[in-house]
């Protein structure tokens, strides 16, 4: 298995920046690919970004975060990260990391294990 815990959330204001963090551990030669959620109360789950677990990562990401929205990751330190510039009030969410098999898989179905997700709350 594969442990996943996230921080960095929190309350800013629109325009704001934020960069959250997701602490891999247990299976970490098992890692494919690394994603990230969010989720609103009552919804489903929503594909954010993606990135390869190996060298040469390829990364994909949600139309509605292309250009403000970065992910990367540390292999030394098993860190994924998303960096989040411009943020609106619609980016507020519960923002979840995931690891899973396939970078281009938007479906939180086809992702394994996940976080405990972190609050990300932007005011306008």
């Amino acid at each position: 298995q594969v442990q996943l815990v996230e921080s960095g959330g929190g309350l800013v204001q629109s325009g704001a920046s934020l960069r959250l963090s997701c602490a891999a551990s247990g299976r970490i030669f098992s890692i494919l690919t690394m994603g990230w959620f969010r989720q609103l109360p009552g919804k489903e789950r929503v594909f954010v970004a993606s990135i390869t677990w190996s060298v040469g990562a390829g990364t994909s990401y949600a139309d509605s975060v292309k250009g403000r929205f970065t992910i990367s990751r540390d292999n030394a330190k098993n860190m994924v990260y998303l960096q989040m510039n411009s943020l609106k009030p619609e980016d507020t969410a519960v923002y979840y990391c995931a690891q899973g098999s396939i970078t281009t898989a938007t479906s939180p179905q086809l992702w394994s294990y996940w976080g405990q997700g972190t609050q990300v709350t932007v005011s306008s």
